[in-house]
């Protein structure tokens, strides 16, 4: 299966945790003294149990599970090829922090193997593998000598690595008093400049403001084309886009889908959306007293609830929602986002004409975004909602729960038009003559 053009092959790779499990209470004193002599043994046990899967079995190839295991990560196998940059998403659990692991060498997978060509680094976390007593300086140094170069090595990229994290001024000082801000700049430049053939790096940038996210994806652009292979991690959909040219898909622990960037990310945002115009919270996750976002519904005046609208057809966002308590500058947001997880546009309610709304007191509420014609090119597109007060707290969000078409039947403009909008707009043209 290894090649030598293939930078990282993994096969049949494989993560095994035991979870917990309530130990079972005694009801009589004869039972109690019986687990007291049978402790030893059973204290052992449960020690190799956590290393030890022999229990399992036959069942790694199934998906009949134990009720003591949980499998990270389950018989996945790729390939990277040397010079690729390649992106990881999924949700929250599906097994990409673990993947990334066993990629940085940090833990080892329970079955399978990984083979490496060429030298690694890894960006996991803010300040992996800095020491908090040692300047930023001697970090950058340590993690250097940890990549396997020499003095000399670091010495040619040093001055490179400070100018880039943008910590000069800091530089001298112990890394126990930086920010985080500052410990993910520093981490990030020296992963980034110290020339390994592999840099595996996870949603850190979030860390960061915007100013450097954007700088970070410069630099990872310009690591690419130089040859490198790249492992990225994110959930900024937009950036995975614009990076990789190939994305993985995880989902419970498996690679699901693995292809070109608009088709993976088309697939991951839109699962499980379909074609309802309406979405009604499920029972069992109403569980906010304060605001609870309970039905988002599409409407088009001509057509009542629509999923698929014309590209000049006016339509609504309804966001039916209560609220438990009194609340000050509330707000109701509609975003509207393409299938390559690119923001359109988003509207607050707060922006209603002649409405007071610095007070909401306990109620049902509807809030309606009206969406002009003429304004999204044909496509699909989601709806995202939320309820929060500015810079305090979020109170209710849901992520992609509709999905709306606009149809190219009848469009008027050139389809190679670019722009994530089309907007019809007044123009005035006049001949000047000399």
């Amino acid at each position: 299966m290894t090649d030598n053009n293939y930078a990282i092959t993994a096969e049949d790779i494989s993560k095994i945790y035991r979870i917990g499990i309530k130990d079972v209470v005694q009801d009589s004193f004869g039972k109690v003294l019986i687990d007291l002599v049978k402790s030893p043994v059973k204290n052992y046990k449960k020690y190799r149990s956590l290393y030890k899967f022999d229990d399992i079995g036959d069942k790694q190839n199934t998906d009949d599970d134990l009720e003591d295991v949980i499998w990270a990560l389950r018989g996945v196998s790729f390939e990277v090829k040397e010079g690729e940059v390649i992106g990881i998403i999924g949700k929250n659990g599906a097994g990409k922090s673990t993947l990334l692991k066993i990629l940085s060498k940090i833990t080892d997978p329970t079955t399978g193997k990984v083979v490496f060509k060429g030298r690694i680094s890894s960006l996991l976390e803010v300040g992996t593998g800095f020491h908090p007593e040692l300047t930023g300086r001697e970090n950058i140094y340590l993690n250097g000598t940890i990549l396997g170069m020499s003095k000399k090595e670091v010495d040619q990229k040093v001055d490179q690595i400070i100018e880039f994290s943008g910590v000069e001024k800091f530089i001298d000082t112990p890394v126990k008093r930086y920010s985080s801000g500052m410990g993910v700049r520093l981490a990030f430049s020296v992963a980034a400049h110290l020339e390994p053939e592999i840099l595996i790096i996870d949603e850190v940038l979030a860390v960061g403001d915007a100013q450097f996210q954007k700088k970070c994806l410069g630099k990872m652009d310009n690591v690419a084309k130089e040859g490198r292979t790249v492992i990225f991690v994110s959930h900024n959909m937009s950036a995975i886009n614009q990076l990789c040219s190939r994305v993985l898909l995880l989902e419970n622990g498996r690679i699901t889908l693995d292809g070109p960037p608009e088709k993976v990310i088309s697939h991951y945002l839109m699962d499980g959306k379909g074609t309802s115009s309406c979405w009604n919270l499920p029972l069992d996750e109403a569980n906010n007293d304060d605001v609870c976002i309970d039905q988002v519904s599409i409407l088009s005046p001509k057509n009542g609830m629509t999923t698929t609208l014309q590209y000049d057809e006016e339509f609504s966002i309804d966001i039916s929602y209560k609220i438990g308590a009194e609340i000050e500058d509330l707000v109701i947001m509609c975003r509207i986002s393409d299938t390559y997880g690119n923001t359109v546009f988003t509207s607050w309610d707060t922006d209603a004409k002649g409405k007071d709304l610095h007070i909401r007191r306990p109620g049902r509420y509807k809030s309606k975004c009206q969406i002009v014609g003429n304004i999204l090119k044909p496509g699909t597109y989601l709806v995202s909602v939320a309820a929060f007060v500015s810079k305090r707290k979020i109170y209710d969000s849901h992520e992609n729960i509709l999905s709306l078409d606009i149809a190219p039947i009848g469009y008027p403009l050139n389809p190679e038009r670019q722009g994530v909008i089309a907007p019809i707009l007044d123009w005035d043209v006049s001949a000047q003559n000399e």
